[in-house]
């Protein structure tokens, strides 16, 4: 008998024949996310699933869905996955990490580069035909070239910041992260290691790209932003739930930090209001990934991992691999 899985967001098309292929699929046709009752609804026996970032797998789910073994996420991130209570239910889960690097980190310095140089500022000025005249300070940010890059986390994406930075913008790398990076790689990047709060105190453009837990839960708070210098820009493209963003708003409102660009937040796709009437605060809709090649190949992964899991083979890249095989 055939395996039957969900596909529990509109898919490519390749996705759905690869899967088809293999199993008796189940898919979400449409943008629209399903909801914790009906998630569960469509979860009754199947063997698997195909989620994105936005769908929650909890442990009062996987205890409704007992025949679910493979949880398969499109992203790299899987905050919204309870991954010990998958665990304790032999319930393999994968992510997507590696195919997006490149791309998120050009992402991140794109807003890096926005936000300093107050590119944003200056289009909406432009297009709300405010724009009538030159003056020496005239739209005057921050330079980016021969600065200091700071990176809180530095794991693949952070390590790709830290190359544009340095050999693309001629900037002084240093970084903070859990455990220091070999000291070959700290070579090649040009990267040195600082405790948080040296970070925080010279970086001008300091950039989140930390994993979220518990422990980074508001990590970036009234108390760190503090810390930085007045000049200083931050840019968010790990998850909204990092920064606190009533303090950010506060310190970009006061004067007390220049800029920031935020590609997550912590209720989305729900923003701040605070951070909405802000002229110093370039915000894009969570697009760290978002160009076609890369989501087309995240897509692919996450569907390789869910036929091998569901095949009896070992899946590209499973974050439980204790539970196998299944």
């Amino acid at each position: 008998m055939r395996k039957k899985v969900l596909v529990a967001r509109r898919a490519p098309a390749a996705v759905i024949e690869k899967l088809s292929a293999q199993f008796d699929v189940d898919a979400v046709d449409g943008a629209t996310v399903l909801t914790p009752a009906e998630l569960r609804e469509r979860l009754q026996g199947k063997d698997g699933v195909y989620i994105t970032g936005t769908e929650r797998i909890t442990a009062e789910l996987l205890d409704a869905c007992p025949q679910l073994r493979a949880v398969c996420t499109m992203s790299v991130g899987y905050n919204h996955i309870d991954l010990a209570a998958c665990t304790a239910r032999r319930v393999l889960v994968t992510n997507t990490p590696d195919v997006l690097t490149e791309t998120t980190a050009d992402l991140g310095f794109a807003l890096l580069m926005a936000a300093a140089r107050r590119m944003s500022e200056g289009e909406r000025m432009l297009r709300d035909g405010q724009w009538k005249s030159w003056a020496w300070d005239f739209l005057a940010g921050a330079d980016v070239h021969g600065t200091t890059l700071g990176i809180l986390g530095m794991g693949r994406i952070g390590q790709a910041i830290a190359r544009r930075g340095r050999f693309g913008f001629g900037m002084r790398v240093v970084y903070h992260n859990r455990s220091r990076l070999p000291a070959q790689i700290e070579t090649e990047l040009a990267a040195r290691f600082l405790s948080k709060d040296e970070l925080l105190a010279v970086a001008d453009h300091l950039v989140l790209v930390l994993p979220y837990s518990a422990e980074s839960h508001h990590c970036m708070a009234a108390p760190e932003l503090a810390r930085m210098k007045p000049t200083a820009t931050l840019v968010n493209i790990a998850r909204g739930g990092i920064v606190d963003e009533n303090a950010l708003a506060a310190a970009l409102r006061e004067g007390r930090l220049a800029a920031a660009g935020l590609d997550v937040f912590e209720g989305e796709p729900q923003v701040n209001p605070a951070l909405l009437t802000l002229p110093n605060v370039v915000l894009t809709p969570h697009i760290g990934s978002a160009t076609m090649p890369t989501r087309l190949a995240m897509a692919g992964l996450a569907a390789d991992n869910l036929v091998a899991a569901l095949t009896g083979a070992t899946p590209p890249t499973p974050l439980n691999p204790e539970v196998l095989p299944l």
